[in-house]
């Protein structure tokens, strides 16, 4: 009961926060998992297109939303010491510096479209593939415009007009899926791309209504108001750019494992590249819980360490863990015991069912490995330590995750199974040395010899 009276505050801050996040994290996967599931009743082939040309986006997208996480702890930090005209001025410049990463990765993205023909794919998968692709191409510019808006308020704690955000905007996801993928209601019959188009419409959406709260709230508008050109800095540019790219390189490293696992998954066939899909969405989609949980002990973190309160950030550290724990638990006896309901519910194709079946029971078992070093990540953002963790993510992920897969997928014959078995050992890898990191930065912030 000690352990229960020392944490309970701190499960209801952390929880506080992250409930909103969480929920708009899962509304962010909610819009791949509802594309899988409204296209997946089409068949294995709009799937599988649908499939490789959300991994094909998600490489280059994956990047490019790790560099607006930078935002989020330094805001916290200058918002926790009182500093509000700084975190106007990282908010003004945000939108400089997403704006030109934004125009970049469209270009880079619509190049790539002739690459999609070169990675082994079947070649029906890829023609589905890139109607659908190009409008998901298009959606990233309003996206990380909604970037600037989302991880400026996380930053000052208020994760909930985030929530109301996307929620909003993944209803209006759904309703265009069900008008554009079908052809409901006199609108043309797109199939696959109209996925995409119901996205891309969504997105546009989230950063007009972030614009409207923003306009609406006094307490927002002021930080409007103190827009100028004075306040163009290239000091927090290049500030944002030290904290983010390590942050994105390592998201790139992690996102990666999952994208050319599922392109390796290609290599076998379309009925498997379906499965696989059915699979990675579910795990993404349970991820997010503790992805909101990992960005939530980002602002508690950064609040506390701004304040330099280290007895009361170890405790939110710790926290986290508990939390993340419960629910890893908790989805792994869901993934285990509903395996075959969870895959029906994307296909009703029996071989599909099987394999994806199979497939869930390895995202089970990296379930609590990657709940630990989500958080751990998340803790280590908060006080700026971000270099060591694109360290950690290319020996787990690069060095570690994808050859064991590939060994055991077609070296010893496993098949996408084997591919999965190596998110166990990447996965668990990361966690014991993310939180071993955190064990060390805590002992040199409390002897006062961390910067």
């Amino acid at each position: 009961m000690v352990w229960l009276s020392t944490y309970k505050e701190q499960y209801k801050k952390n929880l506080k926060l992250a409930a909103p996040v969480m929920l708009s994290q899962m509304g962010i996967s909610a819009v791949q998992l509802f594309d899988n599931a409204m296209v997946g009743r089409l068949g294995a082939l709009p799937l599988a297109a649908v499939s490789f040309g959300g991994t094909v986006f998600f490489l280059i997208f994956i990047f490019v939303t790790g560099m607006t996480f930078a935002l989020t702890p330094l805001v916290g930090e200058q918002y926790a010491q009182g500093k509000h005209k700084m975190s106007a001025i990282y908010f003004q410049n945000s939108f400089l510096l997403f704006g030109v990463i934004a125009a970049l990765a469209f270009a880079l993205q619509y190049l790539s479209i002739p690459l999609m023909y070169h990675l082994g794919q079947p070649r029906e998968v890829v023609d589905m593939a890139v109607p659908y692709y190009k409008y998901m191409v298009w959606s990233i510019i309003p996206y990380l415009i909604f970037g600037s808006f989302r991880q400026f308020l996380e930053g000052l704690g208020n994760t909930t007009a985030n929530m109301v955000i996307i929620i909003l905007s993944n209803l209006i996801n759904i309703l265009f899926n069900w008008l554009l993928i079908y052809g409901n209601a006199g609108f043309p019959d797109m199939g696959a791309a109209g996925a995409g188009l119901a996205t891309l419409i969504s997105r546009i959406c989230m950063p007009i209504f972030a614009l409207i709260y923003f306009l609406v709230k006094p307490k927002y508008r002021d930080y409007l108001k103190s827009f100028g050109l004075a306040h163009f800095s290239r000091t927090s540019v290049r500030t944002m750019l030290k904290v983010g790219f390590p942050i994105s390189l390592q998201m790139l490293m992690e996102g990666s494992a999952f994208a050319l696992t599922s392109i390796m998954v290609g290599w076998i066939g379309t009925t498997e590249i379906a499965a696989n899909q059915i699979a990675g969405t579910v795990s993404n989609f349970a991820f997010m819980i503790v992805l909101g949980l990992s960005s939530a002990t980002t602002i508690r973190i950064s609040h506390e360490y701004g304040r330099h309160n280290y007895y009361e950030l170890k405790k939110a550290a710790n926290a986290s863990y508990h939390l993340s724990l419960a629910w890893n638990t908790i989805t792994v006896i869901l993934f285990i015991t509903l395996r075959r309901h969870i895959a029906a519910i994307f296909t009703d194709d029996p071989e599909v069912i099987r394999i994806a079946s199979h497939l869930l029971l390895f995202v089970a078992a990296f379930q609590v490995s990657d709940g630990l070093q989500s958080v751990s990540v998340g803790i280590l953002r908060g006080i700026r330590d971000v270099k060591n963790i694109m360290q950690v993510a290319f020996i787990s992920y690069l060095a570690i995750n994808l050859p064991v897969g590939y060994f055991f997928a077609f070296i010893i014959g496993w098949g996408p199974g084997g591919l999965w078995l190596g998110f166990i050992f990447g996965l668990s890898i990361a966690a014991i040395l993310l939180t071993t990191r955190f064990k060390k930065q805590y002992s040199r912030l409390i002897k006062g010899d961390y910067p």
